[in-house]
């Protein structure tokens, strides 16, 4: 039986696991825009993008763990924050302006 041409043709089409691509997402810097700081006007800025740090067991309590302006990372309410998807240039903008 002969094949057919199509099956015959190698695939150029690329395979990237999504365990490696979900680690890298999870590894990758985040940031959030603060909403709301009555509490810690001066630890916080409204309106200024904060990186945010992992930490599951903060989010499992409603916290998120924010560098602020001491440099030092804290807990604040997530409620304080919006989760903001930035480009790539922007966050290495951001990440380099933060080590100055």
């Amino acid at each position: 039986m002969r094949r057919m041409a199509l099956d015959e043709k190698k695939s150029s089409v690329s395979v990237t696991s999504t365990r490696a691509a979900r680690r890298h997402r999870r590894l990758a810097p985040k940031f959030a825009v603060c909403i709301k700081n009555s509490e810690y006007p001066a630890s916080l800025e409204l309106h200024k993008i904060y990186r945010v740090v992992s930490d599951g067991e903060a989010m499992r309590q409603g916290d998120l763990r924010v560098v602020d302006e001491s440099g030092e990372d804290y807990l604040y309410p997530a409620a304080w924050f919006v989760p903001l998807g930035l480009p790539s240039r922007v966050r290495g903008s951001l990440l380099r302006r933060r080590r100055a």
